[in-house]
């Protein structure tokens, strides 16, 4: 499927809000064709930049307490945090040029 790390709700808070880095969060399902075709695109990006932003992914239906916080209605939802907030929110797939140009300021 794809090389980002899993996260869940028990390891957020370690794994993203209290982070260093540049963290992307995929909130994604596994029967969301939409969250399917952009977690290659996801996994490209993670690997030319890397060092600048980590991708991770979190599976909504396994994982309802996060996704209920960050009030996650539709996905793909794509959630940049930073310091532990939300600093960009980017919702539905998208072709890598438009994610890259979404991201540019991370990346």
């Amino acid at each position: 499927m794809s090389n980002a790390k899993a996260v869940s709700d028990a390891s957020f808070q370690a794994d993203v809000l209290d982070s260093e880095k540049t963290i992307l969060v995929d909130f994604w399902a596994e029967w969301c064709g939409p969250c399917r075709a952009v977690a290659p695109i996801l996994d490209q990006i993670a690997s030319e930049h890397g060092d600048k932003i980590e991708i991770v992914k979190l599976n909504v239906d396994d994982n309802p307490q996060t996704a209920m916080k960050y009030q996650i209605t539709s996905i793909p939802a794509l959630k940049v945090y930073k310091g532990g907030e939300v600093v960009k929110t980017i919702i539905g797939a998208k072709p890598k040029a438009a994610l890259e140009a979404d991201l540019a300021a991370f990346i």
